[in-house]
Protein backbone atom coordinates (compact mmCIF):
# COMPACT_ATOMS: atom_id res chain seq x y z
CA UNK A 1 0.00 0.00 0.00
CA UNK A 2 2.50 2.49 0.84
CA UNK A 3 4.47 1.32 -2.40
CA UNK A 4 1.40 2.34 -4.26
CA UNK A 5 0.73 5.85 -2.64
CA UNK A 6 4.85 6.70 -3.85
CA UNK A 7 3.99 5.57 -7.29
CA UNK A 8 0.92 7.55 -7.12
CA UNK A 9 2.07 11.16 -5.83
CA UNK A 10 5.00 10.76 -8.33
CA UNK A 11 2.64 10.71 -10.74
CA UNK A 12 0.66 13.65 -9.55
CA UNK A 13 4.01 15.81 -9.15
CA UNK A 14 4.51 14.73 -13.12
CA UNK A 15 1.08 16.10 -14.10
CA UNK A 16 1.59 19.00 -12.25
CA UNK A 17 4.81 19.52 -13.72
CA UNK A 18 3.66 18.70 -17.36
CA UNK A 19 0.37 21.19 -16.74
CA UNK A 20 2.63 24.09 -15.78
CA UNK A 21 4.61 23.56 -18.36
CA UNK A 22 1.55 23.15 -21.04
CA UNK A 23 0.03 26.17 -19.83
CA UNK A 24 3.07 28.27 -19.63
CA UNK A 25 4.01 27.98 -23.26
CA UNK A 26 0.08 27.54 -24.87
CA UNK A 27 -1.16 31.10 -23.55
CA UNK A 28 1.99 33.20 -25.05
CA UNK A 29 0.38 31.56 -28.26
CA UNK A 30 -0.87 34.78 -28.68
CA UNK A 31 2.27 37.25 -28.01
CA UNK A 32 2.44 39.01 -25.22
CA UNK A 33 -0.08 41.63 -23.73
CA UNK A 34 1.85 44.74 -24.02
CA UNK A 35 -0.52 46.55 -26.39
CA UNK A 36 -3.31 46.06 -23.55
CA UNK A 37 -1.38 48.08 -20.62
CA UNK A 38 0.29 50.57 -23.08
CA UNK A 39 -1.52 53.48 -24.43
CA UNK A 40 -2.12 53.47 -28.83
CA UNK A 41 0.34 56.57 -28.78
CA UNK A 42 3.59 54.90 -27.08
CA UNK A 43 6.80 54.33 -28.86
CA UNK A 44 8.87 51.95 -29.50
CA UNK A 45 11.12 52.57 -26.81
CA UNK A 46 8.21 52.53 -24.17
CA UNK A 47 7.12 49.18 -25.49
CA UNK A 48 10.58 47.87 -25.58
CA UNK A 49 11.58 49.16 -21.94
CA UNK A 50 7.75 47.82 -20.93
CA UNK A 51 9.22 44.16 -22.29
CA UNK A 52 12.14 44.37 -20.95
CA UNK A 53 11.15 44.56 -17.35
CA UNK A 54 8.13 42.62 -17.72
CA UNK A 55 10.72 39.66 -19.07
CA UNK A 56 8.69 39.29 -22.09
CA UNK A 57 11.92 40.01 -24.05
CA UNK A 58 13.92 36.98 -23.22
CA UNK A 59 13.37 33.40 -24.45
CA UNK A 60 10.17 31.67 -23.45
CA UNK A 61 12.33 28.52 -21.89
CA UNK A 62 14.34 31.07 -19.91
CA UNK A 63 11.05 32.63 -18.95
CA UNK A 64 10.18 29.64 -17.94
CA UNK A 65 12.89 27.86 -15.73
CA UNK A 66 12.19 31.87 -13.81
CA UNK A 67 8.69 30.93 -13.59
CA UNK A 68 9.01 27.46 -11.97
CA UNK A 69 12.53 28.41 -9.80
CA UNK A 70 10.02 30.82 -7.95
CA UNK A 71 6.85 29.04 -8.63
CA UNK A 72 8.47 26.20 -6.44
CA UNK A 73 9.75 29.17 -3.38
CA UNK A 74 5.93 30.26 -3.61
CA UNK A 75 6.27 32.92 -5.84
CA UNK A 76 3.80 32.73 -9.10
CA UNK A 77 4.41 36.25 -9.78
CA UNK A 78 2.18 39.50 -9.92
CA UNK A 79 -1.10 40.29 -11.87
CA UNK A 80 -0.57 42.42 -14.97
CA UNK A 81 -3.91 44.04 -14.59
CA UNK A 82 -4.94 44.40 -10.23
CA UNK A 83 -0.90 44.29 -9.57
CA UNK A 84 -1.34 41.86 -6.97
CA UNK A 85 0.07 38.48 -6.30
CA UNK A 86 -1.39 36.10 -8.64
CA UNK A 87 -2.16 33.47 -6.31
CA UNK A 88 -3.09 35.73 -3.39
CA UNK A 89 -5.99 36.52 -6.25
CA UNK A 90 -6.97 32.96 -7.19
CA UNK A 91 -6.99 31.91 -3.89
CA UNK A 92 -9.41 34.97 -2.71
CA UNK A 93 -11.86 33.63 -5.03
CA UNK A 94 -11.35 30.10 -4.48
CA UNK A 95 -14.14 29.76 -1.49
CA UNK A 96 -16.71 31.08 -3.77
CA UNK A 97 -16.11 28.25 -6.39
CA UNK A 98 -15.44 25.66 -3.56
CA UNK A 99 -18.83 26.35 -1.94
CA UNK A 100 -20.55 26.22 -5.40
CA UNK A 101 -19.13 23.22 -6.25
CA UNK A 102 -19.26 21.37 -2.96
CA UNK A 103 -23.44 22.63 -3.11
CA UNK A 104 -23.64 21.01 -6.62
CA UNK A 105 -21.56 17.95 -5.74
CA UNK A 106 -23.82 17.37 -2.67
CA UNK A 107 -27.38 17.30 -4.71
CA UNK A 108 -25.72 15.57 -7.52
CA UNK A 109 -25.53 12.61 -4.57
CA UNK A 110 -28.22 13.28 -2.90
CA UNK A 111 -30.30 13.20 -5.75
CA UNK A 112 -28.41 10.17 -7.93
CA UNK A 113 -27.54 7.60 -5.56
CA UNK A 114 -30.96 6.64 -4.18
CA UNK A 115 -32.41 6.94 -7.37
CA UNK A 116 -30.02 4.41 -9.03
CA UNK A 117 -30.25 1.91 -5.58
CA UNK A 118 -33.80 2.11 -6.44
CA UNK A 119 -34.19 2.23 -10.25
CA UNK A 120 -31.77 -0.97 -10.16
CA UNK A 121 -33.66 -2.63 -7.23
CA UNK A 122 -37.18 -1.96 -9.19
CA UNK A 123 -35.96 -2.22 -12.76
CA UNK A 124 -38.53 -1.85 -15.04
CA UNK A 125 -40.82 -0.11 -13.32
CA UNK A 126 -41.39 3.70 -13.22
CA UNK A 127 -38.80 5.02 -11.02
CA UNK A 128 -36.26 2.99 -13.03
CA UNK A 129 -37.50 4.68 -16.30
CA UNK A 130 -37.50 8.12 -14.11
CA UNK A 131 -33.42 7.37 -13.78
CA UNK A 132 -33.37 6.77 -17.65
CA UNK A 133 -35.70 9.99 -18.40
CA UNK A 134 -33.45 12.43 -15.76
CA UNK A 135 -29.79 10.87 -17.33
CA UNK A 136 -30.94 11.65 -20.63
CA UNK A 137 -31.98 15.26 -20.09
CA UNK A 138 -29.33 15.77 -17.47
CA UNK A 139 -26.48 15.01 -20.02
CA UNK A 140 -28.44 16.79 -23.49
CA UNK A 141 -28.77 20.60 -22.13
CA UNK A 142 -25.84 22.70 -22.27
CA UNK A 143 -24.78 24.37 -19.22
CA UNK A 144 -25.69 27.82 -20.41
CA UNK A 145 -28.34 27.15 -21.69
CA UNK A 146 -29.96 25.83 -18.62
CA UNK A 147 -28.46 29.19 -16.69
CA UNK A 148 -29.86 31.44 -19.25
CA UNK A 149 -33.45 29.53 -19.13
CA UNK A 150 -33.56 29.36 -14.81
CA UNK A 151 -32.75 33.17 -14.74
CA UNK A 152 -35.46 33.46 -17.30
CA UNK A 153 -37.61 31.61 -14.74
CA UNK A 154 -36.70 31.94 -11.70
CA UNK A 155 -35.29 35.61 -11.85
CA UNK A 156 -37.60 37.23 -14.80
CA UNK A 157 -40.24 35.78 -14.33
CA UNK A 158 -41.52 35.03 -11.08
CA UNK A 159 -38.82 37.02 -8.98
CA UNK A 160 -37.99 34.45 -6.00
CA UNK A 161 -34.21 34.17 -6.63
CA UNK A 162 -31.59 36.67 -7.74
CA UNK A 163 -30.20 36.70 -11.20
CA UNK A 164 -26.30 36.85 -10.25
CA UNK A 165 -24.19 38.28 -7.92
CA UNK A 166 -22.62 36.21 -4.44
CA UNK A 167 -25.00 36.66 -1.22
CA UNK A 168 -26.96 34.69 0.87
CA UNK A 169 -27.53 30.87 0.06
CA UNK A 170 -30.00 31.70 -2.23
CA UNK A 171 -27.05 33.36 -4.80
CA UNK A 172 -26.02 29.40 -4.65
CA UNK A 173 -29.11 27.71 -5.61
CA UNK A 174 -29.36 28.57 -9.45
CA UNK A 175 -25.72 28.17 -10.24
CA UNK A 176 -25.50 24.20 -7.97
CA UNK A 177 -28.37 23.45 -10.02
CA UNK A 178 -26.51 23.95 -13.47
CA UNK A 179 -23.67 22.40 -11.89
CA UNK A 180 -25.39 19.10 -10.54
CA UNK A 181 -27.23 18.99 -13.71
CA UNK A 182 -25.00 16.66 -15.76
CA UNK A 183 -23.17 14.99 -12.69
CA UNK A 184 -26.64 13.95 -11.36
CA UNK A 185 -27.11 12.15 -15.08
CA UNK A 186 -23.73 10.64 -15.06
CA UNK A 187 -23.69 9.05 -11.39
CA UNK A 188 -27.49 7.81 -11.79
CA UNK A 189 -26.49 5.89 -15.31
CA UNK A 190 -23.51 4.18 -13.87
CA UNK A 191 -24.45 3.56 -10.29
CA UNK A 192 -27.37 2.07 -12.03
CA UNK A 193 -25.68 0.09 -14.40
CA UNK A 194 -22.86 -0.75 -11.32
CA UNK A 195 -25.97 -2.18 -9.20
CA UNK A 196 -28.03 -3.86 -11.46
CA UNK A 197 -24.61 -6.17 -12.56
CA UNK A 198 -24.17 -6.44 -8.74
CA UNK A 199 -27.48 -7.80 -8.12
CA UNK A 200 -27.32 -10.39 -10.69
CA UNK A 201 -24.46 -11.57 -9.56
CA UNK A 202 -23.22 -15.36 -7.41
CA UNK A 203 -22.47 -13.40 -4.16
CA UNK A 204 -25.94 -11.91 -4.11
CA UNK A 205 -28.08 -14.84 -5.34
CA UNK A 206 -25.98 -16.82 -1.98
CA UNK A 207 -26.90 -14.19 0.21
CA UNK A 208 -30.56 -14.56 -1.28
CA UNK A 209 -29.89 -18.45 -0.52
CA UNK A 210 -29.33 -18.02 2.97
CA UNK A 211 -32.12 -15.70 3.94
CA UNK A 212 -30.59 -12.32 4.14
CA UNK A 213 -33.20 -9.63 3.63
CA UNK A 214 -33.18 -7.47 0.26
CA UNK A 215 -32.85 -4.45 1.82
CA UNK A 216 -29.44 -5.50 3.55
CA UNK A 217 -28.51 -7.06 0.29
CA UNK A 218 -28.74 -3.96 -1.73
CA UNK A 219 -27.23 -1.68 0.62
CA UNK A 220 -24.18 -3.79 2.18
CA UNK A 221 -23.28 -6.49 -0.36
CA UNK A 222 -24.17 -4.92 -3.95
CA UNK A 223 -23.54 -1.27 -2.92
CA UNK A 224 -20.58 -1.56 -1.57
CA UNK A 225 -19.15 -3.47 -4.76
CA UNK A 226 -21.33 -1.06 -7.30
CA UNK A 227 -19.55 2.14 -5.58
CA UNK A 228 -16.28 1.12 -6.90
CA UNK A 229 -16.65 2.02 -10.58
CA UNK A 230 -19.01 5.22 -9.18
CA UNK A 231 -16.30 6.74 -6.64
CA UNK A 232 -13.91 7.01 -9.95
CA UNK A 233 -16.54 8.32 -11.98
CA UNK A 234 -17.62 11.12 -8.57
CA UNK A 235 -13.85 11.86 -8.52
CA UNK A 236 -14.01 12.89 -11.96
CA UNK A 237 -17.25 14.94 -11.89
CA UNK A 238 -15.26 17.39 -8.95
CA UNK A 239 -12.96 18.03 -11.41
CA UNK A 240 -15.57 18.38 -14.35
CA UNK A 241 -17.76 20.66 -11.34
CA UNK A 242 -14.14 22.97 -11.02
CA UNK A 243 -14.04 23.17 -15.01
CA UNK A 244 -17.84 23.68 -15.57
CA UNK A 245 -17.88 26.73 -12.86
CA UNK A 246 -15.84 28.61 -15.19
CA UNK A 247 -18.90 29.20 -17.68
CA UNK A 248 -21.49 29.09 -14.99
CA UNK A 249 -19.99 31.92 -12.44
CA UNK A 250 -19.55 33.92 -15.86
CA UNK A 251 -23.46 33.52 -16.57
CA UNK A 252 -24.47 34.18 -12.94
CA UNK A 253 -21.68 36.77 -12.81
CA UNK A 254 -20.44 34.64 -9.83
CA UNK A 255 -17.19 36.15 -8.45
CA UNK A 256 -15.50 33.10 -7.79
CA UNK A 257 -12.47 31.76 -9.12
CA UNK A 258 -13.75 30.58 -12.37
CA UNK A 259 -14.93 34.21 -13.37
CA UNK A 260 -11.49 35.59 -12.63
CA UNK A 261 -9.89 33.23 -15.07
CA UNK A 262 -11.99 34.14 -18.13
CA UNK A 263 -11.59 38.01 -16.95
CA UNK A 264 -7.86 37.10 -16.54
CA UNK A 265 -7.96 35.17 -20.09
CA UNK A 266 -9.56 38.14 -22.03
CA UNK A 267 -6.66 40.48 -20.40
CA UNK A 268 -3.99 38.08 -21.14
CA UNK A 269 -3.14 37.94 -17.72
CA UNK A 270 -0.19 35.44 -17.98
CA UNK A 271 0.30 35.00 -14.23
CA UNK A 272 -3.57 34.65 -12.85
CA UNK A 273 -4.01 32.47 -15.74
CA UNK A 274 -1.25 30.14 -14.53
CA UNK A 275 -2.09 29.97 -11.01
CA UNK A 276 -5.29 29.54 -11.78
CA UNK A 277 -4.51 26.33 -13.47
CA UNK A 278 -2.13 25.36 -11.06
CA UNK A 279 -4.76 25.18 -8.83
CA UNK A 280 -6.79 23.56 -10.56
CA UNK A 281 -4.55 21.21 -11.21
CA UNK A 282 -3.51 20.53 -8.21
CA UNK A 283 -7.01 19.98 -6.26
CA UNK A 284 -7.93 17.77 -9.32
CA UNK A 285 -5.08 15.32 -8.63
CA UNK A 286 -5.38 15.21 -5.38
CA UNK A 287 -8.91 14.73 -5.42
CA UNK A 288 -7.93 11.78 -7.77
CA UNK A 289 -5.47 10.49 -5.44
CA UNK A 290 -7.99 9.72 -2.61
CA UNK A 291 -10.09 8.00 -4.68
CA UNK A 292 -7.44 5.55 -5.38
CA UNK A 293 -7.03 5.28 -1.87
CA UNK A 294 -10.60 5.21 -0.68
CA UNK A 295 -10.73 1.55 -3.26
CA UNK A 296 -8.33 -0.45 -0.33
CA UNK A 297 -11.75 1.08 2.01
CA UNK A 298 -13.99 -0.66 -0.18
CA UNK A 299 -11.88 -3.45 -1.53
CA UNK A 300 -10.13 -5.96 1.11
CA UNK A 301 -8.46 -7.81 -2.09
CA UNK A 302 -6.59 -4.22 -2.47
CA UNK A 303 -5.11 -3.54 1.09
CA UNK A 304 -1.85 -5.55 0.45
CA UNK A 305 -0.71 -4.25 -2.66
Amino acid sequence: MLAFLVIRICYAAVVVFGVSLAVFFLIRIGGDPTTLFLPPEASAEDIARFRHVMGFDRPLPVQYLDFLHRALQGDFGHSLRYDQPAMALVLERAPATLALSGLALAMSLVIAVPLAILAAAYRGTVVDRISLLISLIGQSFPAFWLAIMLILLFSETWGILPPSGRGGFEHLIMPSIVLATYSTAIITRLLRSSMIEALQSDYVRTARGKGVSEPRIILKHALRNAAIPTITVIGLQVGALLGGAVITEEVFAYPGVGRLAIQAIANRDFTVVQAFVLVMAVTIVSINLLVDLSYAALDPRLRGK
